[in-house]
């Protein structure tokens, strides 16, 4: 058996080759890269230094070697970088740094800096230059370990493997194959036989996309469309540009939508996986600090495997409430209020998640105990991997840029690949992506530690990056068999004009592909049925959309205005479900919103980002709580009536601890901005209840309708006694804020407390959107008996201003009315449009009609006459 080898220039050219030996039976061929064939010359378990364990000793380097020249460079994130990269420039260029020290300090510095990391390598791992120098040593074995060398597919050789091939060819039979592109010119005066090709001649077509994403799309659906009319089997057909990464994500999606296979050459971002980003989360809070929703994607992908976490029981993360905790003060406040009873198992966790925190605000330098703390398993390992990578500030972008082998079979898959793979593994049918200006060719520019002027940059990189895109294209018109596609965007995907790449200049004019077009052929059936508009509208969520919208457009009422089945069960249980204040007041003046929150079960979510400034449902909360303990602290002491400061500072020190629980603590000299607005207005809103309280017993946050009481809490009443609202067939509950009752139990005062702009005198039901007073009123009535005389009062602390509702018995009546009314429309189905529906607090006003003006002018007035006068009376209210 005579032994030959082929050269190629990467691993998948190489998993090319060996199926095509495979698929011939040849014997006795062996495919590698210049590299492992160097290495199995130099003998003695030599290899290749490979870029992790390059960057590892890089950042060894970097920490023994004084600098002086680049000392102020030295510690920011991209200098380990950097010096990777320029070393792989010098040892490519087979430049002698030492033998060049005297030239200037800088190359000495870097002379320092590479031998040192030349001295941390591990056994083995040789630089280019010193493994080309022990093969030239050993070629006489060359025949026996090599035998005949083809060179297949290199567009050039680094310089400073160029001996090692000139010497090669003196000892076996050395050919390079360069295709149809012309042959190095260093190869004129050795012994290597340069084969030729004559160029192909594929069909060329031009195009331009929207986007990026659009060119993805696009070459989805020509991927397709080959497929389907059996002009190519998947592994023909390539796509390939200079920039990946830009579209990386895009052929990810479009790929598990398409339901055929696309292989990424270059690998896939590491993040694609569940472990990649465990490790990313990781990242985000060692970068950006620890706040609760980072802590809760991290724990939602490592579960119980983190070591850190498996002391802590399930469900564990409740105890964080809903607070943000951005900051260590919050988490220094949430953990000092933590009790035993606070957690799942009754267990005080607090000094494990105390370790946890203290952990995790350490930042950037526990990186490492971190990981290993925090991560197992394979994440572990990626973590490991991207802090040898870069440094640990700057680890959001190493784990970023990280990639893994695609598991996919590349002989069997259509091969998505930067363009200087396609370049050295030429397909039949190819589409290139990405022919901008500034994007392909690209710009060359220095090297970061030797510039131009220390080193000559065409002596540093003999193939700049621009001219190895022009080389790359032209390789790629010259070998692809059948079809070229050429595409570029006409946007960026950030909205920006692009330009076209001076490469298309001769080539046929572009076809201009609109973003909504109907392909002939679709790369999936998601796109089949949203380009197919005759397909799309046979689906049903297709047709329930075009009748939505239909219906919108039309004067009367139709199920997608509210109408609904009469007596429809989901609407009987929800009036039968007890209401409150605030469900009856959607019910009122929002109806379609009250089917779609208590009858779908739809709300809107929290976002969990903390704003500069808590918002007025917030600073209510923290108002009404302060209050409800001050007053709590006075009842205890025996002084309802006092108005005492100190007992003021305490509710509100007190309260305002719990508070930060489910808050964002604002900035501190904000946060003691908004303190003292509390407490001004809580200390009026003691004054403002102080002539009634002096011979009273006084209850806060009073439960009612069902409402079981804290245990210890002093209740006025059964709190669990319903209470009906009439004969209206609605019961509520609810808490009111506080309330009075005379020594004789003859009288009761029901104080409602509000942060907001003061009602104007008069003010009753507010339209519907007042009903605190109304109702609190009749369930004390209710609650204490006909006998009791109840006086309601809505306190508005930030104005100073107390408003007395006159007549709670005329204003039941006209609201008990209303209800009636209400819930008979809404059981015959009727939940239309109110004049809260779409307005500033409407959480779900992105589910109507975009133009809801126009929407509301066309049903506004039809709407109205089915509610009926009495269902809508009450919005005139005063």
């Amino acid at each position: 058996m005579t032994r030959r080898t082929i050269i190629v220039h990467d691993r998948h050219a190489m998993r090319q080759w060996r199926l095509k030996a495979a698929r011939a039976g040849w014997n006795g061929l062996q495919v590698m890269t210049f590299g492992q064939a160097i290495a199995r010359l130099a003998g003695g378990f030599a290899r290749e230094v490979d870029e992790e364990t390059l960057r590892q000793a890089v950042q060894a380097a970097l920490s023994d070697v004084r600098l002086a020249e680049l000392a102020r460079i030295s510690a920011l994130p991209g200098m380990a970088s950097a010096v990777t990269g320029t070393l792989r420039r010098v040892w490519g260029a087979g430049i002698d740094l030492s033998a060049r020290s005297f030239a200037h300090a800088r190359i000495a510095e870097m002379a320092r800096v590479e031998a040192a990391v030349l001295a941390a390598l591990p056994p083995g791992c040789l630089c280019p230059a010193e493994m080309a120098g022990r093969a030239i040593a050993r070629l006489a074995h060359a025949p026996a370990l090599l035998g005949p060398v083809e060179i297949m597919g290199m567009p050039d050789l680094a310089p400073c493997w160029r001996p090692a091939v000139q010497a090669l060819a003196r000892h076996v039979p050395v050919q390079w194959h360069a295709g149809p592109r012309p042959a190095p010119a260093w190869l004129a005066d050795t012994d290597v036989v340069v084969v030729a090709d004559a160029p192909s001649t594929p069909d060329i077509t031009c195009c331009s996309a929207a986007t990026p994403h659009h060119e993805a799309i696009e070459a989805m659906r020509w991927a397709r469309a080959l497929m389907a009319s059996g002009q190519a089997r998947p592994e023909d057909i390539a796509i390939a540009t200079t920039g990946t990464g830009d579209y990386d994500a895009s052929f990810l999606s479009l790929r598990a939508d398409a339901n055929f296979t696309v292989h990424f050459v270059h690998g896939l971002p590491i993040t694609a996986t569940r472990d990649g980003q465990a490790a990313a989360a990781l990242a985000d809070i060692v970068v950006r600090g620890l706040s609760r929703l980072r802590l809760h994607r991290l724990v939602s992908l490592m579960g119980a495997d983190a070591p850190a976490l498996a002391d802590l029981p399930d469900g564990w993360m409740r105890v964080l409430g809903t607070a943000p905790l951005d900051t260590p003060d919050a988490w220094a406040r949430l953990l000092a209020g933590l009790a035993a009873g606070d957690w799942p198992d009754g267990t005080d966790h607090a000094p494990v998640l105390r370790a946890l925190a203290d952990l995790l605000h350490r930042g950037p330098t526990a990186a490492v105990e971190m990981g290993e703390r925090l991560l197992a398993g394979r994440a572990r390992a990626i973590w490991r991997a991207a802090l040898a990578a870069g440094p640990a500030q700057s680890v959001d972008l190493t784990v970023e840029g990280m990639r893994l082998d695609d598991t996919t079979d590349p002989c069997a898959s259509i091969t998505w690949m930067p363009a200087g793979s396609l370049a050295a593994s030429p397909h039949r049918f190819v589409r290139l992506l990405g022919l901008n200006s500034a994007h392909w060719p690209r710009d060359a520019g220095e090297d970061r530690l030797l510039p131009d002027h220390i080193i000559p940059t065409t002596e540093l990189n003999p193939l700049p990056i621009g001219a190895a895109d022009r080389q790359a294209f032209a390789t790629i018109m010259a070998t692809a068999g059948a079809q070229v596609v050429l595409s570029r965007a006409r946007r960026g995907n950030d909205g920006r004009l692009l330009g076209r790449s001076a490469l298309l200049q001769g080539y046929p004019d572009e076809t201009y592909l609109r973003r909504n077009r109907v392909p002939a052929h679709a790369y999936s059936e998601t796109d089949r049925l949203t380009a197919r508009r005759n397909e799309f509208v046979r689906t049903p969520q297709a047709r329930s959309a075009t009748a939505c919208w239909h219906d919108w457009q039309r004067p009367d009422i139709t199920p997608h205005d509210g109408l609904i089945r009469a007596d429809h069960p989901v609407m009987q249980a929800i009036m039968q479900r007890t209401q409150s204040a605030s469900s009856l007041r959607m019910l009122l003046r929002n109806p379609l919103g009250f089917m779609w929150r208590y009858g779908l079960g739809l709300n809107t979510t929290d976002t969990g980002q903390a704003g500069l400034m808590p918002d007025a449902m917030a600073v209510g909360d923290l108002v009404h709580a302060t209050m409800e303990h001050a007053l709590v602290l006075m009842t205890r002491d025996g002084q309802p009536g006092r108005d005492d400061h100190a007992i003021v500072e305490q509710a509100l020190s007190d309260a305002a601890r719990a508070w930060q629980h489910d808050h964002a603590t604002p900035p501190r000299l904000l946060w003691h901005h908004l303190l003292d607005g509390v407490r001004t207005m809580a200390r009026w809103g003691l004054r403002a209840t102080r002539e009634n309280a002096t011979d009273c017993r006084s209850y806060a946050e009073v439960p009612f309708g069902g409402i079981p009481a804290d245990p210890g809490q002093q209740a006025a009443w059964d709190t669990t006694t319903p209470v009906p609202v009439a004969d209206t067939g609605f019961f509520i509950n609810g808490y009111i804020d506080r309330l009075d009752l005379s020594a004789n139990g003859r009288r009761a005062w029901v104080y409602d407390y509000k942060t907001g702009r003061a009602a104007g005198e008069g003010t009753v039901l507010k339209g519907g959107a007042e009903l605190q007073r109304c109702l609190y009123a009749f369930a004390v009535q209710a609650l204490l008996g006909p006998d009791v005389q109840v006086e309601a009062t809505l306190l508005y602390l930030r104005d100073e201003s107390a408003l007395r509702l006159d007549d709670p018995r005329q204003a039941l009546a006209d609201l008990t009315t209303c209800l009636r009314a209400a819930r008979r429309t809404t059981l015959a189905g009727y939940a239309l449009i109110g004049p809260d529906t779409g307005g500033d607090y409407d959480g779900m006003r992105l589910a109507l009609p975009a133009g809801l003006a126009a929407y509301r002018s066309r049903k506004e007035a039809q709407a109205n006459r089915i509610l009926g006068d009495d269902a809508i009376a009450i919005w005139d209210a005063p």
